[in-house]
């Protein structure tokens, strides 16, 4: 099949399968530059999170877009939005982005779990695209799924607070999966895959020798609501926004530090005043 073809198929069975994958953001070239970028941001500020657990960085590596420029271009790529326009519509906003980091030997990975248990976005009109700005394989790491699995209701989950997991409570799914039918979204840099938010998802540790550096960025449709008594912060991606259920904020202009009032930091605390888990330690 023509990969033009295979695309089209793509996109026709992500309402069924919940997921969509390979495709093209960046070429190899763009996808080393962002990739040296975050190593620079990286490098520039883990030593004050020294001794910390990894879900314990967030301020690292969750909502940066709404602080370094070059974050919300990786945000915003046509590509990217193109895949995401077919899914939610012509109307597209960046709700949240998360860096999912893993280095040689690392022990961090994230649980099988569902976003639309802990997210309180309705309705579910919400997909991830996942960024790979390094290889992403099965052995040092990489997004498997379980396709389906968001039709219907949610599975039960609990929280673990297991400290090698990176979610916010160690949250996990309380049942037993059958890892027969699940599949490893593998991705070369500069390739994405999108997945819808209530599809169980899910990462392992890196056993490799090689580092594991991927971008999620969180796609909402206007039309979703965000619970709590805080109105989050959003970028206007594509379209228009025609229900104002965020506050707009546009993409920085300059890098912002960790230690300033940015809207980075704003976002944040507003998704742990609703109790979001996506960037709440406590919760």
């Amino acid at each position: 099949m023509h990969r033009t073809n295979a695309i089209q198929t793509d996109f026709e069975r992500y309402a069924d399968l919940g997921y969509c994958w390979p495709l093209r953001a960046l070429g190899v070239a763009g996808a080393d530059s962002a990739c040296q970028c975050f190593m620079q941001y990286w490098n520039g500020h883990i030593d004050r999170f020294a001794g910390r657990l990894p879900r314990e960085r967030i301020t690292l590596t969750i909502d940066t877009h709404l602080a370094l420029p070059w974050v919300c271009e990786l945000a915003l790529n046509p590509r990217v939005l193109d895949a995401v326009e077919r899914v939610l519509g012509p109307d597209v906003l960046v709700w949240n982005t998360h860096w999912f980091p893993k280095f040689p030997g690392d022990r961090t990975y994230v649980s099988w779990h569902q976003d639309a248990t802990y997210w309180g976005l309705t309705p579910p009109k919400v997909t991830t695209a996942w960024i790979a700005l390094s290889e992403s394989t099965i052995e040092n790491g990489c997004l498997k799924v379980l396709p389906g699995s968001h039709l219907g209701d949610l599975m039960p989950q609990r929280d673990t607070y297991a400290p090698d997991n990176i979610l916010s409570r160690g949250q996990e799914i309380a049942v037993e999966l059958d890892e027969s039918k699940v599949v490893s979204l593998k991705l070369q840099p500069g390739e994405f895959s999108l997945h819808h938010i209530g599809i169980a998802h899910g990462s392992g540790p890196n056993h490799s020798d090689m580092p594991r550096i991927g971008l999620a960025v969180r796609y909402i449709s206007p039309e979703v609501v965000q619970q709590g008594n805080q109105r989050d912060l959003a970028v206007l991606a594509r379209g228009k926004d025609r229900f104002s259920h965020f506050d707009l904020v546009e993409p920085p202009v300059r890098e912002w530090g960790l230690d300033e009032n940015s809207p980075q930091k704003q976002a944040l605390q507003r998704k742990i005043d609703n109790n979001a888990t996506v960037g709440n330690p406590k919760s």
